[in-house]
């Protein structure tokens, strides 16, 4: 059974118990990675899924709260000894910048590393990132700051469809991308430009007619709580709203 583990799920500010929003979809032949933050290798670790078992990282935007973790990510399992190939998948502006990136630590020259590919993503609604035996994923582009896309992850053998926001203004290819999907993982940033509130996730979620809402990429620094987050949810989105938290787990055949 196929299934979704938060990494972390906090706005661009981590905090206690909360690391910057990533995740990572597990399936019997391959675990996709999305985004990379933090120390990735510990977290997965946590989340039982071996480095040897990741085969793919799509990064939704190069912000530094969704790709800090990638030289370290990239570097331990190099030195873990992994010898297969790892595909990195974003759009133009992401993967250009990572490519940059990486080339400052000098990638090339690493004795016996593992082959490292990157995809680049048409910026265009529902492009096909990946599809193998366990997923079938899409993208669309979403509205923040920079380019940035959102996920519909499709489960081959459980018939389950989870749709990621990632971080974007209320936006209709965000509707598209999530139409009668199981769950619609939407972030929570609050009020201000790039983001969405989460009366306004759960606009989208109704608008998209998803079975479940969850909230990601929030805070509650300041006056928010928990219960405030989800509360502002429900009273646009008459389903269950659920706060995501780390290493809170989504099985796709339930």
């Amino acid at each position: 059974m196929a299934k979704l583990i938060f990494l972390g799920t906090a706005s661009a500010v981590a905090f206690e118990g909360h690391e910057n929003s990533y995740l990572v979809i597990q399936g019997e032949q391959s675990s996709i990675l999305v985004d990379c933050a933090s120390n990735p290798i510990l977290r997965l670790k946590k989340a039982g899924i071996h480095f040897e078992d990741l085969s793919d990282l799509i990064i939704t935007h190069f912000h530094a709260d969704h790709v800090s973790g990638l030289p370290n990510l990239l570097m331990d399992m190099w030195l873990l000894g992994r010898k297969k190939e790892f595909r990195i998948y974003g759009s133009q502006h992401t993967i250009s910048r990572a490519e940059k990136m990486l080339d400052l630590f000098d990638l090339g020259d690493w004795q016996n590393m593992y082959p490292v590919s990157f995809h680049t993503l048409l910026e265009e609604e529902l492009t096909l990132v990946l599809e193998n035996q366990d997923f079938r994923i899409h993208s669309s582009p979403g509205d923040h700051l920079i380019p940035t896309v959102g996920l519909r992850i499709e489960s081959t053998k459980d018939q389950f469809c989870a749709a990621y926001s990632s971080d974007t203004n209320p936006h209709p290819n965000i509707v598209h991308l999530a139409a009668g999907a199981d769950i619609l993982i939407h972030e929570a940033g609050g009020p201000h430009e790039g983001h969405s509130t989460p009366a306004q996730a759960g606009e989208i979620a109704s608008q998209a007619k998803v079975g479940k809402l969850y909230l990601i990429h929030y805070s509650i620094y300041g006056e928010k709580t928990a219960e405030s987050i989800t509360a502002e949810a429900k009273k646009t989105f008459p389903g269950e709203v659920i706060l995501a938290e780390d290493f809170m787990e989504i099985d796709f055949g339930k």
